[in-house]
């Protein structure tokens, strides 16, 4: 039996919780709402995370626009992520939910701008 702790970000309570895990099943304890198992036991089984980042802008008024993912991919795929995101370069104007990936890792989420970057005003 393996035995491990963490911390719940399901909610704001940030509860304690405490999962042992055999070959057949996932027991927690610890946590205050009927989310922190479902969390505890999606981190160990599968953990996924929403990845904010930056792509650069070429003509705009900024040059990066803030980026995140539409849902929570899985966590092995974040460092291929932040790579490909390395290569992008859009064109201003971007607007906020121009999508920069559609369908990311076939997980049915995008990629999306988070800040808008006018073009920039030549005075």
């Amino acid at each position: 039996m393996e035995k491990r702790k963490m911390i719940c970000i399901s909610c704001p309570l940030g509860c304690e919780i405490e999962a042992e895990i055999t070959a057949d099943e996932i027991n927690v304890s610890g946590n205050r709402c009927p989310r922190g198992k479902d969390y505890a036991i999606n981190e160990i089984k599968d953990p996924r995370r929403v990845v904010t980042s930056n792509v650069k802008v070429t003509g705009g008024e900024y040059p990066l626009a803030s980026v995140k993912t539409t849902g929570a991919i899985p966590k092995d795929k974040i460092f291929t992520l932040i790579e490909k995101l390395r290569e992008v370069e859009i064109q201003a104007p971007v607007k906020i939910g121009q999508v920069i990936f559609e369908n990311l890792f076939k997980t049915g989420f995008d990629v999306v701008v988070t800040r808008p970057v006018e073009k920039w005003a030549e005075k």
